[in-house]
């Protein structure tokens, strides 16, 4: 099963001395539109070729929009060995409405 951070918990975990590395899932149009400032985009359709240059031992905090597509990203993840993975609940749509009104919603 994988753990889950709401928003204000991520925020509060990025102004943290050590940020986890969020990692975007959705596809370059969506993360265009509106990002979570620092987030790396890894669209999930590449899943199996950015997977194996992650640091195995980082906490890697995974979103998307409402947090499926991050949720199956992260349940590969584990399935490959990582243990610090986390799935953004909510998504950035979540984000956005208690963390960054200033980020679009779609």
């Amino acid at each position: 099963m994988v753990p889950e951070l709401t928003a204000p918990q991520l925020a509060e975990r990025l102004r943290g001395q050590n940020p986890p590395a969020l990692i975007d899932v959705r596809e370059p149009d969506e993360y265009a539109y509106c990002r979570i400032e620092g987030a790396l985009l890894k669209p999930l359709g590449d899943i199996m070729r950015w997977a194996k240059d992650l640091d195995r031992e980082a906490e890697i905090v995974l979103q998307c929009h409402i947090g499926q597509r991050s949720l199956m990203a992260a349940n590969y993840l584990q399935h490959l060995g990582f243990k610090r993975v986390y799935n953004l609940a909510g998504g950035i749509d979540d984000w956005s409405r208690l963390v960054d009104p200033k980020v679009p919603r779609y």
